[in-house]
């Protein structure tokens, strides 16, 4: 896992055609706001964030945030336990995001 500060993460999604936006907040943090093109995958929901992970193709570039970055981390330990390798942790979460929000 490496960790990208927001300014970071804004370049590497312009050029990376690779690139999978991960959100583990919950629903309702979701509906207040995200980043653009993010997909959600909530931690808190262990069956489900398992069931996603599982789901997902292992060769993505896996760019994961949440609100301060402390759940993106725990994310970022699962999936690499899962035979992810190309993961990447937004340091402070959404709320120290620049980039354009929904």
């Amino acid at each position: 896992m490496i960790n990208l500060t927001s300014d970071e993460l804004v370049e590497r999604l312009k050029k990376d055609k690779n690139s999978y936006l991960l959100d583990v907040r919950t629903n309702e943090e979701y509906e207040d706001s995200h980043i653009p093109d993010s997909k959600l995958l909530n931690i808190r929901d262990p069956q489900l964030f398992m069931d996603g992970i599982q789901k997902l193709d292992k060769n993505k570039n896996y760019y994961v945030y949440c609100h301060s970055g402390v759940r993106s981390v725990q994310a970022c330990q699962i999936m690499k336990s899962f035979g992810f390798e190309n993961l990447y942790n937004l340091l402070g979460g959404i709320s120290e995001w620049t980039g354009q929000k929904q």
